[in-house]
């Protein structure tokens, strides 16, 4: 993935600021998806982290959920 760069982002753990970067969406909202158990993070030392195995679950479980929605209003619209 990439960052605003030309360098890929490998990192396996994010901070929340920077997992909500790469989400486009506010720190507030990561940590209400956070606290709601929408995305999984785990405690490193006294910091919050967010792995990066769980922004993709995140989107595909989005996806998963959305699509059948849009598929379905096609079909009432033809």
């Amino acid at each position: 993935m990439f960052i605003g760069t030309d360098v890929p982002d490998s990192r396996i753990l994010l901070s929340v600021e920077d997992a909500a970067g790469r989400l486009s969406i506010s720190r507030t909202r990561m940590y209400a998806l956070i606290k709601a158990g929408e995305i999984a993070s785990i405690r490193v030392g006294r910091l919050r982290r967010i792995p990066s195995s769980a922004l993709e679950s995140f989107i595909e479980r989005l996806t998963a959920e959305q699509i059948p929605q849009q598929q379905d209003r096609r079909r009432r619209t033809s």
